[in-house]
C-alpha cells in the first residue's frame, strides 16, 4: 500500500514528472545544437578510419552520448519521485511518518516506489534513444546486448534511487527539495561526464567522475548499446582501448580498467551502501 501510494502521488504531480526529465531535455537540446557535431568531428580526426566507419560516425556519436542520457534519467526521475518523502516531513505528512511503521519499511517503500517511477521514465528514455540510433543506421542489439541493457536498467534505477533518497534525508522542506532537484538535474550531466569526454578533462575532474557510482551506469549502457559498433569500427585493440578511455566507455584506475561486470558490482554495492546510510540517517533524525 505504501509503495502504491508513492507511485500514484508521483504521476499525479505533473511538475515532478517534468523535473524528472529536465536533464534529458537539456542533453537533447545540447546534442542537437552542438554536442553531436563536436563528437562527430572528434571521431573524424582519428587517422586511418575506413569508409564504412566514416559513414557511421553519427551512429557512434549518438551511441556515446545518448546512453549517458538514459543513465542520467535514472537519477533525475528518482529525484522527481522522491519529493514525496520530503513532503511527508511537513504538514499532514508528519502523521504518516509517526505511524507505527518500521523505519526500514518506510525507507524501502520510498525507494521501491520511486524505483518503479524512475524505471518507467528511464525505459521511455532508453526506447527513444535506441530508436534514434536505429533511425541513424545503427544495428539492432543482439540478445546478449539486450540482457546487458536490462541488467544496467535495473541496477542504475536501484542505485540512483538509493543515492537520491540518502541525500533527501537531509532536506526538510518541499521548496528546498525543488531547488535541490533543479540543481541536480542541471549538474548531473557534468558529474557523469556526459557533456565533455572524460579524456579531455583535467585529471582531478576525471577522478571525480570515475568515483561517482552512477557514472558506471553510463559506462555500462555504452558498452551494451554501442560496444559492438565500436569493436567493428575500431578493430585495432590499442586504438579501441584509447577511445574507450577518452569517451568514458570504460574507466582506468592505475593498471586496472573497468568493464561491464566490474561496473555492475560498483552499482550493486553502492545501492546497499546508500540504502544502509538512508536507514541510519532517518533513525538518527527521528531520535533528534
Amino acid at each position: 500500500m505504501l509503495i502504491k501510494r508513492n507511485i500514484t502521488l508521483f504521476f499525479r504531480d505533473k511538475a515532478s514528472v517534468f523535473f524528472s526529465l529536465l536533464a534529458v531535455f537539456i542533453i537533447i537540446a545540447l546534442y542537437a545544437l552542438f554536442l553531436g557535431g563536436v563528437m562527430v568531428d572528434n571521431f573524424a580526426d582519428i587517422p586511418g578510419l575506413s569508409p564504412d566507419t566514416k559513414d557511421k560516425l553519427d551512429v557512434i556519436a549518438s551511441g556515446i552520448i545518448l546512453p549517458g542520457m538514459v543513465a542520467v534519467t535514472s537519477v533525475t526521475a528518482a529525484a522527481g519521485a522522491l519529493g514525496i518523502s520530503v513532503m511527508d516531513k511537513t504538514g499532514a505528512g508528519k502523521d504518516f511518518l509517526t505511524s507505527p511503521v518500521k523505519r526500514e519499511k518506510t525507507v524501502l517503500s520510498y525507494i521501491i516506489g520511486s524505483a518503479v517511477c524512475s524505471g518507467i521514465m528511464t525505459l521511455i528514455a532508453l526506447i527513444l534513444s535506441q530508436g534514434y540510433i536505429l533511425i541513424l543506421g545503427g544495428e539492432i542489439p543482439s540478445a546478449q546486448s539486450f540482457g546487458m541493457i536490462f541488467i544496467t536498467l535495473i541496477l542504475s534505477v536501484l542505485c540512483g534511487n538509493a543515492f537520491v533518497y540518502f541525500l533527501s534525508t537531509f532536506i526538510k522542506t518541499p521548496s528546498a527539495f525543488t531547488a535541490f532537484s533543479t540543481v541536480l538535474g542541471t549538474l548531473i550531466g557534468f558529474i557523469m561526464g556526459i557533456y565533455i569526454p572524460i579524456g579531455q578533462l583535467p585529471e582531478g575532474v576525471g577522478w571525480v567522475i570515475k568515483c561517482f557510482p552512477m557514472s558506471h551506469a553510463a559506462s555500462m549502457y555504452k558498452i551494451a548499446i554501442i560496444g559492438d559498433e565500436l569493436s567493428a569500427a575500431f578493430p585495432d585493440e590499442n586504438m579501441r582501448t584509447e577511445i574507450y578511455r577518452i569517451f568514458g566507455v570504460t574507466f582506468t584506475y592505475g593498471d586496472f580498467t573497468s568493464g561491464f561486470w566490474s561496473s555492475a558490482l560498483v552499482l550493486g554495492l553502492s545501492t546497499f551502501l546508500f540504502f544502509g546510510l538512508s536507514i541510519l540517517s532517518t533513525k538518527l533524525q527521528k531520535k533528534s
